[in-house]
């Protein structure tokens, strides 16, 4: 893939491994089982635990601060034709961050990608839109409106 070709997918390529990092473990692994033919591989970085620092900032203009340290796992592999997959994801899920990877090695070979998100990422972003819309629900049903009477002059 040229350098032009690289730029122009990197937002594309930016969207699939945020849903990849985010899908649940087990999700990975079902489309991992129907996989007709899994694909192979062999890692680059095998699956590591690590500690990341996320910052934040007050209102997201301030100044910013250290907000804490987040468990990550990453994981770098090279599939058969030598596209080269990379993940990291929170928590410590060693499969979850292998998984990822190799999906992001496969989501790269352009002669397959509308398979790959017709079959695998559209589905898991249904699915986490599904999951994001229930909690705003149970959150909405739960919110408590509060306002204020305010009084005129003379009244007590």
């Amino acid at each position: 893939m040229d350098v032009d070709a690289e730029v122009a997918a990197e937002p594309a390529r930016r969207r699939w491994m945020g849903i990849l990092a985010k899908a649940p473990p087990e999700e990975l692994e079902s489309a991992w089982a129907v996989l007709a033919s899994p694909p192979r591989y062999r890692m680059l970085r095998r699956p590591e635990v690590g500690l990341v620092m996320v910052r934040g900032r007050m209102g997201g203009e301030g100044n910013p601060f250290n907000l804490g340290e987040v468990t990550v796992t990453r994981c770098s592999v090279c599939l058969e034709d030598g596209r080269v997959g990379h993940a990291t994801v929170a928590g410590r899920s060693l499969r979850h961050a292998e998984l990822a990877a190799v999906f992001d090695g496969l989501m790269q070979q352009s002669d397959r990608a509308a398979e790959w998100e017709a079959a695998l990422i559209a589905p898991l972003e249904r699915a986490q839109m599904r999951r994001r819309d229930e909690a705003a629900r149970k959150t909405a049903a739960t919110r408590v409106e509060f306002f204020t009477l305010v009084r005129s002059a003379g009244s007590p």
